[in-house]
């Protein structure tokens, strides 16, 4: 396949630099697992035991 009429050499370049932006690229896996996003916090099960061994008002 050719191009007319032949672009310069900064044509070409943009050329290449719109196929390359635009082409799918193969995504790196990553081994380690994700650590959990929500965590357990200001509830009465997350505080220390001698806390919630409090009496009531």
């Amino acid at each position: 396949m050719e191009i007319h009429p032949v672009p310069t050499d900064e044509e070409a370049a943009a050329i290449v630099g719109a196929i390359e932006a635009g082409w799918p690229r193969a995504a790196a896996v990553d081994d380690e697992p994700e650590p959990p996003r929500w965590r357990f916090s200001a509830r009465w099960w997350g505080k220390p035991i001698p806390l919630r061994r409090r009496r009531p008002w």
